[in-house]
Formats: structure tokens, sequence, C-alpha cells
């Protein structure tokens, strides 16, 4: 069992459905999740985790693995069908159908035609990869049956950084569609800016271009719900950039210390992933090295973002946070310590507070 580029790019996916478990006082929801690995990494997974969680705990428990999918690094659940990145030197992305007994088999396998792939996304009857090496975006049609059609549109970004060593060129980390469905958002940690397109007929449009400050390494954004202010995680730099939107095009503006003052500097930090609680009043950062969640409130109508706390995360390298549908559990996959942890929200003033640790195989994703 081994894991490729990043120590297992693991993803959960949550089912659309309950599970229901039952017991002689009644019955416990649990619901379904995908859990991702690298399958080519010592220690990873053998292919596509399954697990579910206790609704009202956050507890995890392993249900199974389909194997066979190879480094499935973030994973998105789309009602009774999965799509999963292969994140290998030639890209592929698999599609499943969730079966009546609730366990996903492959349907089919595409190429990227990129290097990576290390995020995807649903748009438009579309499913649209960031191929991390070769700082590129693919677009792949969905088939009736929920299977992928070969690739339609491969743009190639251009650009670097000042970092040699994370930014010689372009690196796609993320694509992200805006709340009103109208935009797909491109990050590109190399290039240290975001790029705008309009999907239409299976090719992309570029629409606008946000340029980051040199040196960022922008990983990861997340929409404010209202759709006027978008949240962008900078890896390299420890910081979080507020940008205001509008009709496609993001303006960088202030940007945030990811980290609360005196933190030590060593080990190095990098921000992960960013999540927007559904009532747009907090923002969450996981900090990798620090091993923190950063708890941020949210300002001036989403302009402005106020540091509350850097919760511990309870593991090692948290590559991914994600807020469960009620907003009251959040998930931290721990690359580094093996472990998944669940936290419970206090949705009044946005702080956590660790209620499970869960073994998984080098966990990097929690896709809700």
């Amino acid at each position: 069992m081994t894991v490729d580029r990043r120590r297992f790019l693991g993803a959960v996916g949550v089912g659309a459905g309950l599970l229901m478990t039952e017991g002689v006082a009644g019955a416990r929801a649990e619901v379904r999740v995908y859990l991702g690995t690298y399958t080519t990494w010592s220690g990873g997974g053998t292919g596509l985790g399954l697990a579910s969680y206790d609704a009202a705990t956050g507890r995890l428990r392993s249900t199974g693995v389909v194997a066979g999918v190879p480094n499935p690094s973030f994973v998105i659940n789309a009602g009774r069908r999965v799509y999963a990145v292969n994140e290998q030197s030639k890209g592929t992305v698999t599609a499943l159908a969730v079966g009546a007994d609730g366990v996903p088999k492959v349907l089919n396998v595409q190429s990227t035609g990129g290097a990576d792939p290390c995020h995807l996304v649903l748009h438009r009857g579309h499913v649209l990869a960031a191929n991390y090496s070769s700082g590129s975006v693919s677009v792949h049609p969905v088939r009736p049956d929920g299977g992928l059609g070969p690739r339609t549109d491969l743009v190639r970004h251009k650009g670097s950084g000042p970092d040699p060593d994370r930014q010689d060129g372009p690196h796609a980390h993320q694509v992200v569609v805006d709340p009103a469905g109208a935009f797909v958002h491109a990050v590109d940690l190399g290039a240290d800016a975001v790029f705008g397109y309009r999907l239409d007929g299976g090719r992309l449009t570029r629409v606008s271009t946000a340029r980051l400050h040199p040196g960022a390494g922008p990983r990861h954004l997340a929409f404010h719900p209202s759709g006027r202010h978008a949240y962008i995680a900078n890896e390299l730099d420890s910081t979080v950039v507020v940008a205001s939107y509008e009709r496609g095009a993001l303006t960088p503006g202030r940007k945030f210390d990811t980290l609360p003052a005196g933190a030590p500097t060593t080990p190095r930090n990098y921000p992960a992933e960013v999540v927007v609680s559904a009532d747009g009043r907090f923002v969450y950062l996981s900090n990798r090295g620090h091993d923190s969640v950063a708890v941020f409130a949210v300002e001036d109508g989403g302009a402005s973002l106020r540091l509350l706390e850097a919760t511990p995360v309870g593991g090692d390298f948290p590559r991914h946070i994600a807020l469960d549908p009620t907003g009251g559990l959040l998930f931290a996959s721990n690359q580094n310590s093996n472990t998944v942890t669940t936290f419970a929200v206090d949705r009044a003033t946005g702080r956590l507070k660790l209620t499970s640790t869960f073994p998984a195989p080098i966990p990097v994703c929690v896709a809700l």
C-alpha cells in the first residue's frame, strides 16, 4: 500500500442518504462518506475507502473499500454518482455509480491530459479537474449513465512566482464554481493567480485573471454565501486574502495572517483548505505545520476577517477540513498522523471542540 505526490490526498464525499443502524432503543442515523487515499505510497490505502459517521456525534467508522481506484486524492459526491481524481503522472479521473447496496462501482476512467490531478468539480453537466504538475484544467462531459465522456477541452495556465521550489511554473490546485453557478475559477499556486472561466459547450473561455501578491502561493478559495466576496488561502506565506467578486472577476484586497501573533516560525506552516459556514459568519482554515484550524469571524459584510483562535487539530499536518451539511460538525484530515479528527462547532461563537479521532491511511481530504 503506497501513496504518490503528497502522501494520501484522500477525500471524503458525503453520501446522499442516511444509513440506519437499528438498536433496541431505536435507530441511529449515520451518514455515508467516501475516504480517499494515495495507493502508491507506503502506508496508504488500497482504493476508495468507504465509511460513515454518526449524524449526532460525528464519530466515524470504516465500512469497506472500493479496491483498484488508484490515488483517489480528491473525491466529490453527486447523489448516486461519485467522481475521483487519480493523482498520477498520467492523470485520470474515475466515475463511479452507487448501487442499491450503497457500494460505488466503477463506470469508467478518462485521461485528464495532464499530470497529477488533485481537485475536481461538477459544473453544468461536466467534470473539471485541476492538474497540479502540468498547470492545466481538463473538461469531461457527464454521460447519461453518469460515466465520463472523452475530454472536450484542456486549458494550460502560464506564469510563475518567486519561490524556486514551488513556483517554477503554473500549478493548478483547485477548480471551484461561484455561488451563482455562472463561472468557474482555477486557483494556481505556481502562477500566484486565480483564473476565471465561463464553460460553454464543453469549452472554457477565460473571463478574468486575479493576481495575488508575489510568493503567496494561492491554493484554495471559498466563496461567502452572499457571492460578493471570496477567501483565498495562500499556502506559501500563511495568509488568507479577502477578494471582492462581481461578474466572474475576483479583486484581491486585504490579507490576514492565518496564525496568531507570536506563533513559532518552525516548522514552516502551509495553509491548505478554507471553508465558510453556511450563514457566512465564520471562516475556517487548516494550518499544516502549526497543526491547527484557524477560526475567523467574518466582519464588514464579508469584506474583513478577525482571527478568533487557532484550535489545535489533534493530529499532524491537517491537509483538508470540511463542515458537515448541518454546520454542527467539522472534520479534519491529518495527513502525517493517519487520523481524521471530528470537532463540534459552536454555531453561536464559531469555536471548535475536539470530540473524536478516527484512524485512516494517510487521510488528506474530507469532502462532504
